[in-house]
């Protein structure tokens, strides 16, 4: 009888923390992102006049472990390969490769990685990417919403308000909070 009153204060206790945890965020972990590389542009041989996009649509987004990216293309691969194969645009020692039009690729650690086209010259002219990867995605915490009190009409100045109503106020909650705690952890015991 004594182990069921034990895990059912156990019970209430793990609910609790997880009931807390889901208030206050969860367990900070925030949803891996898939990005398609170019955008609309996809994975292809940019123009004379834009050799720089693939750069800048890296450095337009943060990039986290766990994340993927997406590379869509049409008569042409996608490579990955180390740093000096991607500024020679060697593609001789390939880490990987794909050239079925649709890859997918996760992003599985921190740090750099390259891509270069597998299709001669298009590197040269611009088509490979540098993906800086930082950590796991951060915890984000929203700021709790704050609701105004409706405008009272114009009276004559009175004293100034105390905050020591709201010192009362979250003291008498967390008073209550844990009479609660207390009366059911003895209800639980008898």
């Amino acid at each position: 009888m004594k182990h069921t009153h034990m895990a059912s204060i156990l019970s209430l206790s793990a609910t609790c923390m997880l009931l807390l945890a889901s208030i206050h965020g969860g367990f900070g972990v925030e949803a891996k992102k898939e990005f398609k590389v170019g955008d609309d542009y996809g994975w292809q041989e940019p123009s004379m006049n834009n050799t720089g996009i693939y750069s800048n649509w890296a450095s337009s987004n943060r990039f986290h472990v766990g994340d993927s990216l997406f590379f869509e293309y049409k008569n042409d691969s996608i490579l990955e390969v180390d740093k000096w194969g991607f500024y020679h645009c060697n593609a001789s020692g390939a880490i990987i490769a794909f050239n079925n039009g649709k890859s997918v690729i996760k992003l599985d650690r921190p740090g750099p990685f390259y891509f270069i086209s597998g299709v001669h010259d298009h590197c040269k002219n611009g088509q490979r990417l540098i993906v800086e990867v930082m950590g796991s995605h951060p915890i984000s915490h929203t700021p709790p919403t704050i609701i105004a009190a409706p405008p009272e009409p114009f009276l004559a100045p009175g004293p100034l308000q105390s905050s020591a109503e709201l010192v009362s106020v979250t003291v008498f909650s967390v008073f209550m909070a844990l009479v609660v705690t207390f009366v059911t952890i003895v209800w639980c015991a008898a």
